[in-house]
C-alpha cells in the first residue's frame, strides 16, 4: 500500500515537472514571437518615416526630375511594408496559438491554473 502511494506521488511530481517544462518552452516561444512582432513594427515605421520626409521636402524638388530615384524608393518602401505586415501577422498568429495551448494546459491541470491565474 505504501509503495503504491509513493509511486502515485512520484507520478504526480513527474507530470507536474513535465507540464512546467512545457510551459517554459511555450513561454520561450512566445518571447521569440514578441521579439518578431517588435521587429515587424520597427520595420513598418521606417517606410512611414521616409515617406514623411519625402512629402515634407517635396517643395524643394520637381518630381519629374527625380522620378528615376523616386520609383525604386517607393518599390523598396512597399516591399518593407509588406515584410513588416507579414512579420506582424505571423507573430500575432503564433502568440494566439501559444495562448490557446496554455489555456488547454490550464484546463487540464489544476496546479497550473492556480500558478498562472
Amino acid at each position: 500500500m505504501k509503495q503504491d502511494e509513493e509511486q502515485e506521488i512520484l507520478t504526480d511530481n513527474i507530470r507536474e515537472m513535465a507540464n512546467m517544462q512545457r510551459l517554459q518552452l511555450l513561454f520561450a516561444e512566445q518571447r521569440t514571437s514578441l521579439a518578431v512582432l517588435r521587429t515587424g513594427i520597427a520595420i513598418f515605421t521606417l517606410p512611414l518615416s521616409v515617406l514623411t520626409v519625402l512629402i515634407a521636402t517635396s517643395k524643394f524638388y520637381e518630381i519629374r526630375e527625380i522620378i528615376h530615384f523616386l520609383i525604386p524608393t517607393v518599390v523598396i518602401l512597399i516591399g518593407l511594408i509588406a515584410l513588416a505586415i507579414w512579420m506582424i501577422y505571423r507573430a500575432w498568429k503564433t502568440i494566439m496559438r501559444i495562448r490557446h495551448i496554455i489555456d488547454r494546459l490550464k484546463a487540464r491541470d489544476e496546479c497550473l491554473k492556480e500558478f498562472l491565474d
